[in-house]
């Protein structure tokens, strides 16, 4: 989740540190005060598109940064794992945009594109407001939230990958079709590669050690010499013997002992230490003689490293690359032998549709009963916000079989009596797309990805007792401390029901308009929704109500 946001000369703000919790945040604020603004920052930052003046009069650059935990959200780890990425549960993205336009983007400090920044953003945060083009509209996103609505994550993961096999198939039957002589030299071609390659009994882990010993054993003279002078001084009889030294400092320790017990604890540290240089001059021997004996040894490592490089260099790889080139060779080998066996490609080819048609018809009689479930919870909560005739249907439209089964999930809705059913992001406005997503967010919300989601003004149109369920809705959505829920209202009744309240305001300082934020406290707090309630004039009235309301 969004842990911190630091924005610096964008549009009227010079500079300003903000810190976020889990749970429901209100930001409220006069027209004009700069709440939208930070929602542009934090657009930004999260790889939107930067335009020419956005940097604050008088200044060369803007710069914003947001800082997120995203030590439970599994797609974003998997994002930076696949992008080699480091991250320790806590990542940070950078946004630098000069007065041209033109930006720089950082992701945990490394240099990125702003590509990856916005992929990357959409696993982070959810921005639904009036101008902002959001993931709701997207037919992945509309499948996705009646798959996780219907918990069919092992279904759809299933068909994917029956797909992938299929499809495959598929692919190389039309160009066995084309071309049968060429298959048949390709598998003959991969049989005498892994016929050379086998012998060579190859991993990284061996070849590393191969040649860790072939230099031990290039350098036998100088290592026995070198041993041999390590075991003289540990072994011999002149003075300087370690042992010998040892064996003195024990006598003298063991007579001091006899006038102090606590220097005891002295010998047993002597003892080991005696111990231990004894097993090392043991092993020590061994090693020497192990050198001294090894030259058929070095022979058969010296063949095996020759026949290595020779096998890497007529096939043009490297070690590194050999093991995972062995597999996808008796990947392709084994795919080969099908296709040209007694039974053809055709029986497998079969075979592999019948068992994506099952798995595929199993998921679309599961998301059938998923799709009346969410659309009637979804049109209750509807009426809820106003939409009294709306209507919501997730339709499942037939579609040429693909990874994601043989339909697609559409949205439609009508939002008056007798309005045809239609795809949301051709019937609803601004307004109504926030209440909305909010209605959509609120039934499916258990098993949502995205733990931040921001709305933009969604209380435009409404009022009275329908501000207080968009409140409350938004309240429920913010329940678990694991998710954000940022709302921009203008609404006491909605503001009122948040855990955390920040007051957007503006001031003039040296000739210029500069934006401020803050926290509100308690007190503050019942002012700032008393002047939502009253307007201009505050009254002993307006703030009792303002009492009432946050109560």
């Amino acid at each position: 989740m969004l842990e911190s946001l630091s924005i610096t000369n964008f549009v009227i703000v010079d500079q300003l540190e903000l810190n976020f919790n889990g749970g429901f945040t209100a930001l409220t604020g006069e027209t004009g005060a700069g709440k939208s603004i930070l929602i542009d920052a934090l657009s930004l930052a999260l790889g939107s598109r930067s335009e020419s003046g956005i940097v604050r009069n008088g200044c060369e650059k803007s710069e914003i940064s947001a800082s997120f935990n995203i030590v439970n959200n599994r797609d974003a780890n998997e994002w930076l794992n696949n992008h080699d990425i480091e991250t320790e549960g806590e990542l940070l993205l950078r946004r630098v945009v000069f007065l041209d336009g033109r930006s720089k983007a950082y992701i945990n400090g490394s240099s990125s594109t702003i590509n990856q920044l916005r992929e990357l953003g959409e696993l982070l945060v959810d921005i639904y407001s009036q101008n902002s083009h959001h993931s709701l509209l997207k037919v992945s996103t509309q499948r996705d939230i009646l798959d996780n609505f219907s918990n069919l994550k092992s279904n759809v993961s299933l068909v994917k990958k029956l797909y992938k096999t299929w499809h495959q198939l598929f692919i190389e039957h039309e160009n066995f079709e084309k071309n049968r002589e060429s298959y048949r030299l390709e598998l003959e071609e991969l049989n005498e590669k892994f016929t050379q390659y086998q012998p060579l009994e190859f991993s990284l882990e061996n070849w590393e050690s191969i040649q860790q010993q072939h230099k031990a054993l290039n350098n036998r003279t100088e290592l026995i010499l070198g041993t041999q002078k390590v075991l003289s001084i540990l072994n011999n009889e002149e003075s300087l013997a370690i042992n010998k030294q040892l064996t003195d400092l024990n006598s003298h320790l063991t007579s001091l002992v006899q006038l102090d017990d606590s220097l005891n604890i002295h010998i047993k540290t002597l003892d080991a230490a005696t111990l231990e240089l004894a097993e090392m001059a043991r092993e020590l021997n061994r090693y020497a003689q192990s050198l001294e004996e090894n030259h058929e040894l070095q022979k058969e490592i010296e063949k095996k490293i020759q026949l290595t490089f020779d096998f890497l260099r007529k096939y043009r790889l490297k070690p590194d690359e050999l093991e995972d080139a062995s597999k996808l060779w008796q990947e392709r080998i084994t795919l080969l032998n099908n296709i040209l066996g007694e039974s053809g490609i055709e029986v497998a080819l079969n075979q592999a549709k019948d068992d994506y048609d099952k798995a595929a018809l199993e998921l679309s009689k599961l998301r059938s009963v998923a799709s009346k479930t969410l659309s009637n919870e979804i049109t209750d909560k509807l009426k809820q916000l106003s939409f009294t005739h709306g209507k919501f249907l997730v339709n499942l439209k037939p579609v040429e079989p693909s990874q994601f089964g043989n339909e697609q999930v559409e949205f439609l809705i009508s939002t008056y009596l007798g309005a045809e059913l239609r795809p949301i992001q051709k019937v609803a406005s601004g307004g109504e797309l926030s209440r909305i997503s909010l209605a959509i967010r609120v039934c499916s919300i258990a098993d949502a990805n995205i733990p931040s989601m921001i709305f933009d003004e969604v209380d435009v149109g409404i009022g009275g007792g329908v501000a207080e369920i968009v409140g409350k809705l938004l309240k429920s959505l913010g329940e678990s401390n694991e998710r954000q829920i940022f709302v921009i209202t203008h609404l006491p009744q909605v503001a009122a029901q948040s855990k955390y309240h920040f007051k957007v305001s503006k001031n003039q300082v040296n000739n210029q308009t500069i934006s401020h934020i803050e926290l509100l406290n308690e007190k503050d707090r019942v002012n700032e929704v008393a002047r939502m309630l009253g307007g201009i004039e505050i009254t002993t009235k307006t703030l009792d109500h303002a009492k009432e309301i946050l109560s």
